[in-house]
C-alpha cells in the first residue's frame, strides 16, 4: 500500500496505488436545504445513460430519504457496520478508513450486496424519524424530521472502484478526474461494486460487465454542466472544478463554498476516498447524525449557511446554483449582482442577490378590475 494525503481526514493514509491529483478535478455541491425529491434529476439521468437492456435496476443518480432510504438496501449502514466505530478526532481523522481496515488479502473493506437490495429504489421514502410527543411545539432541530439525500457517483480523489480492480479497467482521467471505466478490459468480477462504498457501481447482467456513472463527460467537455445538474427544478446543485484547500481560489464558486465559507461537506469522509461531491448540511436535523455523516464542522456550516445573506460573497454563490447549463469556472460579486464567468472569461450569467418586489394596488382603476380575489 502507498501512502497518500487525503486532505478531508487531514492526514496521510493507505491507498493501493500512488496519488496522482489531476490537472482539474470534477466536482458537485448539492444544497439538502433545498432537495423536495421530485426526482427530475433522477430522470434525466436515466433517460440519458440508463435506458437499455440490463440496465433497469441502474440508477447512476437516486434521491433517497434519509435516516431511513437506502439504494441499494442498507449501503450505508452496512459498511458502517462493516467499519465499526472509530475515533473521529476533530479535524484529523484517528480512525481507520476502508483502506486501513480491509481485511487481509483484499484492497478496500467492502461488501457485494444480494440482488434483491436494489429491488426498492424507493424503500423508506417520507419516513421520518422522531416523536411528537402531546404539547410538542416547533423547534429547531426538529423533534421528527427527515430530508433527502441526492447521490451520484462521487468521482472520488482515491477511488474503491478503481483500488479494487484486479483488471485495472477503471482509471481517473487526468484532464477532469473523471472515474471512467474500460468496459473493453473488464471481465465481470464485480470487486468494484464490492469496493465502492457508496455503492455507484452496477453490474450489467446482459452484457456482463460493470458500468457507472460517467460523470456526463460528453457534456462537460464542451463546457456544459452535468444532465442532474441542468434540470433540478429546485436549483439544489452546481457542477463545476473544485480544488484542495491549498490550491482553492476565491473567484472559483465551488472552491469558496467548500473552502472558504466552509458550508458544504464531503459523504462519509471517514470512508478514505476524498469524494467531489459536496453537501450542505440540512439545518433542522439534529447535528449528531449530520456528523456521523459529513464529518467535522457541521454545526459551523450550518451557522454560517444560516446567516449566508449577510455574505455577499457566500450569496451570490448560492444564487449561482440553477443559474446557467454552463460551468461557471469564475463568479464575482458586483454591487446588488453576481456574475458568472466561462473558462475564456466570458459572461456566462447575471443574478440579482434579491429578487425586485413590485407592489399593486388591489383594484386596478384602469380596467375597473381587482387583482386579488374578493369575493
Amino acid at each position: 500500500m502507498a501512502k497518500v494525503y487525503n486532505w478531508q481526514i487531514g492526514r496521510d493514509m493507505e491507498y493501493p496505488y500512488e496519488g496522482v491529483r489531476p490537472k482539474k478535478q470534477f466536482g458537485m455541491v448539492m444544497d439538502l436545504n433545498k432537495c423536495i425529491a421530485c426526482q427530475t434529476c433522477t430522470v434525466a439521468c436515466k433517460t440519458t445513460w440508463t435506458p437499455g437492456r440490463g440496465q433497469e435496476y441502474m440508477f447512476w443518480n437516486n434521491v433517497e430519504t434519509k435516516p431511513y432510504g437506502y439504494y441499494p438496501l442498507g449501503w450505508d449502514v452496512k459498511i458502517l457496520d462493516e467499519l465499526g466505530v472509530q475515533e473521529v478526532g476533530g479535524k484529523t481523522y484517528q480512525g481507520k478508513t476502508l483502506f486501513e481496515a480491509a481485511r487481509e488479502g483484499e484492497p478496500v473493506l467492502g461488501f457485494l450486496p444480494n440482488d434483491l437490495d436494489y429491488a426498492h429504489p424507493n424503500v423508506g421514502e417520507d419516513d421520518s424519524a422522531g416523536l411528537m410527543g402531546q404539547g410538542a411545539y416547533l423547534t429547531g432541530p426538529h423533534t421528527q424530521w427527515m430530508y433527502y439525500l441526492p447521490r451520484i457517483c462521487n468521482h472520488c480523489t482515491y477511488p474503491a472502484c478503481l483500488g479494487s480492480c484486479p483488471r485495472q479497467s477503471i482509471y481517473k482521467r487526468p484532464e477532469d478526474g473523471i472515474v471512467l471505466l474500460d468496459q473493453a478490459r473488464c471481465r465481470g468480477y464485480r470487486e468494484c461494486v464490492k469496493g465502492c462504498p457508496y455503492k455507484k457501481t452496477f453490474f450489467n447482467p446482459m452484457t456482463r460487465v460493470s458500468e457507472k456513472c460517467i460523470g456526463c463527460y460528453p457534456a462537460v467537455e464542451s463546457g456544459r454542466q452535468t444532465q442532474c445538474t441542468i434540470t433540478c427544478i429546485g436549483k439544489i446543485r452546481l457542477q463545476g472544478y473544485i480544488g484542495t484547500p491549498t490550491t482553492a481560489r476565491e473567484d472559483n464558486p465551488l472552491d469558496y463554498i467548500v473552502h472558504g465559507a466552509k458550508i458544504a461537506k464531503p459523504l462519509y469522509p471517514q470512508f478514505g476516498l476524498e469524494p467531489n461531491v459536496y453537501y450542505v448540511p440540512p439545518v433542522h436535523v439534529p447535528p449528531a447524525f449530520l456528523v456521523q455523516m459529513f464529518g467535522h464542522g457541521v454545526p459551523e456550516a450550518i451557522a454560517a449557511y444560516r446567516k449566508a445573506a449577510d455574505d455577499k460573497k457566500l450569496l451570490g454563490a448560492l444564487l449561482l446554483f440553477g443559474s446557467t447549463p454552463q460551468i461557471i469556472h469564475r463568479y464575482k460579486v458586483e454591487g446588488d449582482r453576481a456574475i458568472g464567468y466561462d473558462e475564456g472569461g466570458r459572461e456566462l450569467v447575471r443574478v440579482p442577490l434579491r429578487e425586485p418586489i413590485q407592489v399593486r394596488a388591489a383594484y386596478d382603476g384602469k380596467y375597473e378590475a381587482y387583482r386579488t380575489n374578493i369575493t
